[in-house]
């Protein structure tokens, strides 16, 4: 038994009774596989009085995967000192990483050198991968808002986050004006051409001012195609109305929280003007990216954030109809990452083969649904494909549920068990 497995136990057989009464037992035996993945496999805590969170079969702790798999905890540590003494030893950890290097979105356990050594850009020991994604430095704000929205604690919250958010800001105001003022650059010499590299010598196409902020990867970890990336700038409004709030209630600072809400404002106005495009079939949709120049790529990808995440993310409502639109979109065939198969139908990534469904877009399908029926399918799928593994994958074949990638995964774990919550009538 791992050391954090009696932390969880009460919240599962809780959640397994409530699946024996509905008769779903088939999900109650996933659920207790998926639901401590995280803690039982993925964590570690550190002498420092930090903890450190792998994404699972990679040896390096993603910003944006640790705090989506610590995401479906946080109302057990509500009640459970030891599991929020866990989440906050993990954001205590992001306040180390990203004055190292903001741009980067995994890190090394210590200064190690370990990851991808190839890369043209700028180089530390710490930094696993620096392929700089918007949503990363998102993440690190979303969990520390909703740890102190569920748990009361504000001890988290101490300078060196207060720094951290400052660093956030300054780069996001930054890559406002990429072609003029950002020193990244990225290249990976030998790679998949136009997924892990940037152009023009690693500082990507041509944008314009939008007001919105410079991404220059997904939360796929691949290359914008354009680089004012929708669902992450939706992500970033969100989080600077969290960082507003942080400032004013916790750092009794009115300059930094006016600060989050004019970038915000700036962020969002963009978004409206240059990220909403007419479909002739769907009528007002978002596009997936634009570059402030006229070029639109209308799709959706697995990855949170994405257009499908936006009411999770907190930035529209589920019945808002822009984004009815768009889920309309994302979720037909028109979608050039949406694919159908005898054991699976929904939304895919370019980042792996052609045809195949990631858990997490259906996942994430289901937590943004209405539709009890449309959720039940989902997790009947869901069941259906896991390969008798008891255990999400990245993607799967939507023909073939024992083709799939990564088998240990522990972000689609977490999300999977978000939805069973979700399902069986529990907080999340």
């Amino acid at each position: 038994m791992n050391e954090f497995s009696h932390i969880l136990k009460d919240q599962i057989e809780k959640v397994c009774a409530k699946l024996h009464e509905m008769k779903r037992d088939d999900l109650a035996l996933l659920f207790t596989k998926c639901y401590p993945n995280t803690l039982e496999t993925t964590t570690k805590l550190l002498d420092d009085g930090s903890a450190f969170v792998i994404t699972g079969d990679i040896h390096a702790m993603w910003l944006r995967d640790s705090s989506a798999q610590v995401h479906h905890y946080l109302p057990v540590a509500a009640e459970n000192e030891e599991l929020a003494d866990i989440i906050e030893k993990m954001i205590n950890r992001y306040t180390l990483y990203v004055p190292k290097d903001p741009y980067a979105n995994a890190f090394n356990e210590c200064d190690n050198d370990r990851g991808h050594k190839g890369d043209l850009t700028f180089r530390s020991p710490w930094v696993w991968e620096r392929k700089y994604e918007v949503d990363s430095l998102c993440s690190v704000i979303f969990i520390a808002y909703k740890f102190w929205k569920k748990t009361g604690r504000i001890s988290h919250f101490d300078e060196a986050y207060k720094t951290m958010l400052n660093i956030i800001l300054d780069l996001w105001e930054t890559e406002q004006y990429h072609e003029e003022k950002s020193p990244y650059t990225f290249e990976r010499p030998n790679c998949r051409k136009l997924s892990d590299t940037m152009t023009r010598g690693g500082k990507g196409e041509p944008v314009g001012y939008t007001g919105m902020t410079w991404s220059a990867f997904r939360p796929s970890d691949d290359a914008c195609i354009y680089n004012y990336l929708i669902p992450s700038e939706m992500y970033a409004v969100v989080t600077l109305g969290y960082t507003a709030e942080i400032a004013r209630e916790i750092y009794k600072d009115e300059a930094l929280a006016l600060r989050a809400e004019k970038l915000a404002s700036e962020i969002d106005e963009g978004i409206k003007k240059y990220g909403i495009v007419d479909h002739p079939k769907y009528g007002k949709i978002y596009a997936y990216e634009t570059d402030g120049l006229g070029n639109y790529n209308l799709m959706d990808d697995a990855n949170v954030p994405s257009l499908l995440s936006a009411p999770y993310l907190g930035y529209c409502s589920v019945d808002d109809e822009i984004y009815q639109n768009t889920r309309k979109f994302i979720l037909s065939e028109d979608n050039p990452y949406y694919f159908s198969g005898s054991v699976l139908r929904g939304i895919g990534s370019p980042h792996t083969a052609k045809g195949h469904v990631w858990p997490i877009s259906l996942a994430l399908q289901g937590l943004t649904s209405t539709d009890p029926k449309e959720i039940e399918e989902i997790l009947d799928m869901l069941v259906a494909s896991h390969a008798g593994t008891y255990f999400m994958h990245e993607g799967i074949d939507a023909n073939n549920e024992y083709n799939f990638t990564r088998t240990w995964f522990a972000w689609a774990n977490s999300i999977f068990s978000e939805l069973v919550l979700k399902y069986a009538g529990f907080e999340i």
